[in-house]
């Protein structure tokens, strides 16, 4: 299981950039216009050969003054739920304010593991501001300056310490695991549902802490897999349910833990940025992907070409990533269900497709010799081999070439449609590495 770290704390105390520190990520922070994607609040951060995911819950405050104090308490309210640890962060430079007391109290509330952090400690003398912090009852402040990352590597000590260490699970890790995702009300719990049927004890739970992902072995009709269940786990606060950061926490989980996600739109809704968000976190984490558009049996148009015209419009918002299948079905009325575990037992064997050496030369070097990587300033890359990665989590390949530096993003991407087109990898991510030969 990966930890999930939530960073919390009013506006303007340095959510982003410390999230950027802890994530290593250079990510410009540009102003959210509605509709840009949020995915620069989730990150990776490494620290001692451990890993955990770090969520900023900055990005999600809906900005005007009536409902801004509230949209915050909201969010940390969501964030002690989901999170295995909380950072909260204060301004050293501005003291406690009566926000803070707010979010203080939620958090002694909330019972869950939280390190106060007092941000925006530059130089020496501001450490004397620490003391007020006392107040907030959350133990001992930890002053950093995220700007210039003085004081994180303590910081950063103490939450491997306070974190959890990777629980087991019971499972068996050469079955697949299918993750149901998907925003609010796209039909996740009835199309497990419908999977599982009433037949509850063909079913076999396996449960880690509350907080983890609930594995739920399905062996029936020749299939073989768990699926990885967050909805409905724990008992649902007073967050509104259509919360964008809400079921963005919600599946954070899920897809970590799985090796196919089937995302869930909502055909009378078409794709929103929810949607977008959810399949971002996909692919940030590499995983494969089928699309079920449920809820078809409520469109009134159901011909071939609304059919068609639905499904340019998930590959366009989704492009570059086109490979991979769309399904329409109804879990209510049960129609085509059948055909989703299908189709994601299918992907999930392309994620473990092999292919030989000299077959993927015979059918590759000729495609690139007659369609080379652009010359740059006058010199010619040259392509001399290619070879599949063994044991990796996805299909990975490596060109090797003599000027490997001037093979840029969209050459690679031709590449990798190339071989998409020869061998069927329908779903799965791909890797492609260009190396000095």
């Amino acid at each position: 299981m990966g930890n999930l770290v939530a960073i919390v704390g009013r506006p303007n105390v340095g959510k982003s950039t410390l999230f950027n520190r802890l994530t290593n990520s250079r990510q410009a922070i540009v102003s959210d216009e509605a509709g840009t994607t949020r995915d620069r609040q989730y990150g990776k951060c490494e620290w001692n050969g451990r890993e955990f995911s770090v969520v900023d819950t900055g990005g999600w405050v809906v900005n005007s003054d009536d409902i801004f104090e509230e949209e915050i308490r909201k969010q940390v309210i969501v964030a002690t739920e989901e999170a295995d640890l909380v950072l909260f962060l204060c301004d050293i430079k501005n003291g406690v304010t009566d926000l803070d007391m707010d979010v203080a109290q939620i958090l002694r509330r909330a019972k869950l593991p939280t390190i106060l952090v007092a941000n925006k400690a530059d130089d020496g003398k501001d450490y004397y501001g620490q003391y007020e912090f006392y107040k907030l009852g959350l133990g001992d402040p930890y002053c950093v300056s995220a700007a210039t990352g003085s004081g994180t590597g303590d910081l950063l000590d103490k939450v491997l310490e306070v974190l959890p260490e990777k629980s087991k699970d019971d499972v068996d890790n050469s079955i697949p695991r299918f993750a149901v995702v998907g925003r609010p009300n796209a039909g996740k719990s009835s199309l497990i549902n419908a999977f599982i049927g009433e037949e509850r004890h063909i079913v076999t739970d396996i449960a880690g802490t509350t907080r983890d992902s609930i594995y739920t072995r399905y062996d029936k009709f020749g299939f073989d897999f768990y699926l990885v269940d967050t909805a409905g786990i724990r008992r649902k606060n007073k967050v509104t349910e259509d919360l964008e950061f809400y079921s963005v926490m919600r599946s954070i989980r899920a897809i970590e833990n799985s090796d196919v996600c089937i995302l869930m739109i909502d055909a009378t809704r078409g794709i929103e940025a929810q949607d977008m968000n959810i399949f971002q976190l996909i692919q940030k984490n590499n995983k494969s992907l089928v699309v079920v558009v449920n809820k078809w049996d409520l469109v009134e148009d159901k011909s071939q070409i609304a059919i068609d015209t639905f499904e340019q419009a998930i590959r366009s918002r989704m492009a570059p990533f086109v490979d991979f299948p769309i399904i329409f079905a109804s879990a209510l009325t049960k129609q085509r269900i059948f055909k989703v575990l299908e189709t994601a037992k299918n992907v999930y064997l392309n994620r473990k497709v092999k292919i030989g050496t000299s077959k993927l030369n015979e059918v590759l070097l000729p495609i690139v010799e007659a369609t080379p990587p652009p010359s740059i300033k006058g010199k010619y890359i040259k392509i001399k081999y290619v070879s599949q990665v063994p044991d990796t989590q996805i299909p990975t390949f490596i060109f090797y070439a003599n000027l490997p530096q001037y093979i840029k993003e969209p050459y690679k991407r031709f590449l990798e449609n190339k071989i998409r087109e020869n061998w069927t990898l329908t779903g799965s991510p791909v890797n492609i590495f260009v190396r000095q030969k």
